[in-house]
């Protein structure tokens, strides 16, 4: 569904030393800097990428907005969450956990990334 993800960031040193310990976690390789300044993930196919905004603006978060990230196990949840509190992430919402609602069972966990993205990692259970 998705081809791409882009968030902005005014640090991107910051933000490139977080998302290289969490998205580590989900087996991911380190972002790369383009010319730019850009930090670019890529994993499958898709692409994440952690930019100054274009127009040189600051960089904000979207209200309202979530990035989830696909973990293939609760451990593993748990491993990205502790790797993103380590690395500049701030815990929001519930605590890692499992969550549930008629048509499935999650376990999930919440961080706000340096540059104040929401972001989740999420494990769909059985």
């Amino acid at each position: 569904m998705f081809s791409h993800i882009v968030v902005g960031a005014d640090d991107v040193a910051a933000s490139k030393a977080f998302y290289d310990a969490v998205l580590g976690v989900l087996g991911v390789q380190p972002g790369t800097l383009d010319a730019r300044g850009r930090a670019l993930y890529m994993k499958d196919g898709l692409i994440f990428l952690v930019t100054p905004p274009i127009n040189g603006a600051p960089a904000t978060h979207a209200n309202g907005g979530t990035i989830g990230f696909s973990a293939s196990s609760p451990e593993q949840v748990d491993a990205w969450h502790a790797a993103g509190v380590t690395h500049g992430g701030t815990p929001i919402e519930n605590p890692p956990g499992v969550r549930e609602n008629p048509l499935f069972k999650l376990y999930l966990a919440y961080l706000r990334d340096p540059a104040g993205n929401k972001l989740c990692a999420t494990h769909r259970m059985g």
